[in-house]
């Protein structure tokens, strides 16, 4: 008989005996197996995932209080539960009480999702060992502590090594850990920025409360396509998924109001139709402003000082708002020229035509760059019933003619807005672009 000491735990290395000892292989001998992806049957949510939950994958979902990150955890655990299974929710900032009244609200009541109010990181890794779940989440990250730090929960220390700690349990055990995350005023993860180099999965959830659609983006994602996101509409009976977000953000749009340009964004892999607004109005002070809502206000001084200088356009004594109708971020380049468009039709107080799509990026020298994907942009235009599309000369030339749909190519922001101008007056050609300057 040999005698022999067992090590002491070290930080990121909690005992388990659901894991393997790990062993160094050559990549050579390494098999490569395809596995299925667990669907929570919430389309959006899948859809934002990359098809489907990855065995052992680390999820981190932020988003400010209140936004819903919990009641889509709730709905979408008791959809990973199996017959051999059954899947563990950890609360550390609400009581299992306050948890049942919130399913009972969303009518979920299954006995196979397992509440669990604790914060000690080995109270719940112990946990986990004897329910041995299909899925973990935990709520939230900085409410857990682990007994290998001694700072207090929250801290840069303990969300480190909690994190560290979780990913190692989920790498070895092939669990798909759910982990929320608090946010800062700002609407960034809270806590250190390893926290998102650490899991697989960054989204974040957006959207106003005043609405009631809520926005689930991954900026993150080792296993799908970054950029991707899902849209909700949060209701009583908790999230509902919106199959058609552009049907969705058009639904208010006004006939006859001027300021007003649909444009295209291209987020992840869908193509949404959004309502872009603008208001310039006199101002009374000498330093106008510029205020820009789910768009860089950074770029919209640029196309500003652009419109300036190409066309003459004098907006120095102006105050602009650029917003983006139902609170959903756009930062893609695309916009530019309906930002443009917008910015004219409510300078010259002049509507854009109703049935017309604007998409295009505008450089420095005023002239209109070709955008990706255009074919699918146009093709989805076509979907929700418009007739015209404006776009980039480049992207003209290498496109398909596509059934019911009107192409007209630009090469710089003055034929195109010639092109908006007068498709608005219905034919009066009196008003173009060429006799702003001059007014």
């Amino acid at each position: 008989m040999k005698e022999e000491r067992q090590a002491a735990t070290g930080k990121g290395r909690p005992v388990s005996p659901l894991v393997a000892e790990a062993r160094a292989t050559p990549i050579s001998a390494i098999e490569v197996v395809g596995e299925e992806r667990c669907l929570t049957h919430i389309g959006e949510f899948d859809r934002v995932l990359g098809g489907g939950v990855v065995p052992g994958a680390v999820m981190l979902i932020g988003g400010d209080p209140g936004i819903g990150k919990t009641t889509l955890l709730l709905q979408a655990l008791p959809r990973l539960i199996t017959a051999e299974a059954p899947v563990l929710y950890v609360s550390g900032e609400e009581s299992p009480r306050q948890i049942k009244m919130r399913g009972q609200r969303l009518g979920i009541d299954h006995p196979g999702l397992l509440i669990l109010a604790e914060t000690s990181l080995e109270g719940i890794l112990k946990t986990v060992q004897e329910v041995r779940p299909a899925a973990l989440a935990v709520d939230s990250i900085q409410t857990v502590y682990t007994e290998h730090v001694t700072s207090a929960p929250g801290s840069v220390s303990q969300v480190q090594e909690v994190a560290g700690q979780l990913m190692w349990f989920a790498k070895r055990t092939g669990v798909p850990v759910f982990i929320i995350g608090h946010v800062t005023k700002e609407g960034a993860i809270a806590g250190p920025r390893l926290l998102e180099h650490i899991v697989d999965t960054v989204l974040y959830f957006e959207g106003d409360r005043s609405h009631s659609y809520r926005v689930l983006r991954a900026v993150k994602n080792r296993f799908g396509s970054t950029n991707e996101i899902g849209v909700f509409e949060m209701k009583d009976t908790g999230l509902e998924e919106v199959s058609n977000p552009s049907e969705l953000f058009l639904a208010e749009r006004p006939p006859r109001g001027t300021g007003s340009v649909v444009v295209c964004s291209l987020e992840g892999s869908r193509p949404i139709l959004v309502e872009l607004q603008a208001l310039v109005s006199e101002t009374g002070y000498a330093m106008p402003k510029r205020v820009a809502n789910g768009v860089d206000l950074n770029r919209v001084a640029m196309l500003l000082a652009v419109m300036e200088k190409r066309l003459g356009v004098r907006l120095s004594g102006h105050d602009v708002y650029v917003n983006v109708v139902g609170g959903l971020r756009i930062d893609e380049p695309a916009t530019d020229l309906g930002i443009v468009a917008a910015v004219m039709s409510s300078l010259r107080d002049v509507p854009v035509e109703y049935s017309l799509l604007v998409v295009g990026e505008v450089g420095l020298g005023g002239e209109v760059r070709a955008v990706s994907q255009a074919e699918l942009r146009i093709r989805e235009a076509a979907k929700m019933g418009f007739k015209r599309c404006l776009l980039p000369e480049r992207n003209l030339a290498k496109l398909d003619l596509v059934e019911g749909m009107e192409l007209i190519g630009s090469a710089d922001i003055r034929e195109a807005l010639d092109v908006v101008m007068t498709s608005a007056m219905l034919g009066d050609k009196s008003n173009t672009v060429n006799e702003i300057g001059d007014e």
